[in-house]
Parts: structure tokens; sequence; C-alpha cells
């Protein structure tokens, strides 16, 4: 078993906070957010970049059923974190907004990292391969080396729910552009 980053109880605390604080940092965006139109053109792409990956991701995750190792799992334990983290830093540049960059840095540190460690301790459990995995491929930031196998299903992008990170995406566009171009 993979030692965990954060002791057991404080990661099942910090899970709960994370779809709170998740509209916490939508209202914070919404409000501080000062995009301009080269922002935008930097950032958005940016952005796209990480939600690519999480959709790519998606298609290759059967929660619960069988250990994930194709696809961007070949590269990184977490390409569904290391997408959302893309995703972020791409709307702060657009954004336009260091204290929402540092704002989304320090929610993905206190909140997201626990939860990540909580879910390696879950895989350890249920996946009795999961420790030789864990010491091949790194936690978050991709590896440069070796090529993803399996197959991206669109059933598990649609069972996964990704589709949801995709209408927010939208959404944090829409009010980007809108507020640019205000």
């Amino acid at each position: 078993m993979t030692k965990p980053l954060f002791p057991k109880p404080y990661a099942d605390a910090v899970a709960r906070l994370r779809v709170p604080t998740g509209f916490l940092l939508v209202a914070a965006f919404a409000w501080f957010s000062a995009p301009t139109t080269a922002s935008l053109a930097v950032g958005l792409p940016l952005s796209l970049c990480g939600l690519a990956w999480r959709a790519w991701a998606a298609g290759h995750l059967a929660k619960n059923q069988q250990l994930a190792t194709g696809g961007p799992y070949a590269y990184s334990r977490n390409p569904l974190y290391a997408g959302t983290l893309l995703v972020a830093a791409g709307l702060a540049v657009a954004s336009r907004s260091v204290a929402l960059g540092l704002l989304f840095a320090a929610v993905f540190v206190l909140v997201y990292l626990p939860v990540i460690s909580l879910e390696e301790q879950h895989l350890s459990s249920l996946f009795p391969g999961y420790s030789d995995y864990a010491a091949q491929v790194p936690l978050l930031i991709p590896r440069l080396s070796l090529p993803g196998s399996g197959r991206f299903r669109w059933a598990l992008y649609m069972k996964n729910q990704e589709y949801q990170a995709l209408a927010g995406f939208l959404a944090g566009c829409a009010l980007l552009v809108w507020k640019a171009l205000s």
C-alpha cells in the first residue's frame, strides 16, 4: 500500500468540502475576473487542453471495477485531477487575476490533494496491484515516456458524467467573454 499524503480523518473531512468549495470558487471567479481578449486567447486554450485531458481520462475509467492503467493513466495516476489543475490554471490566466490563481492553487493543495490521498488509500484496498502501479506512474504531473494503451470508451465518458465539466467550462467561457466585451 502506498503511504498516504494526508491522514484519513483529515482527508475524509476535506472530501465533504469539495463541492461547497467549488461553488465558492465559481462565485469568486465570477466576481473577481477581469478578462481581456488577449487573456482569453491565452487562457481558454490552456483550459481546453485540461478539459480534453479530463475527457480522455473519463473514457478510460471504470470506477471501482478495474484499475485504470491505460490511456492517460499510463502517464499519471490522477489525470482527472491533473486536467482540473490545467483547467483552473487556464481560467486564472483568462480571468487576468493573480488572486484567483492563488485561490485556485490553495484550494487544490488544501482540498484536492487530501482527496487524492483518500482515493489512493481506497484504490490500494480495492486493487492488489495498485502499489506496483503507483511505484511506476507519477502521482499527478504526467511522465513524458511510455505511450498509453487502452481504448477510449464514450460509454465510460458518459457514465463518469464528464460532460458536466464541459458544461461548466462553457459557462465559465461565456462569463469571461461577456466580461471581456462589456
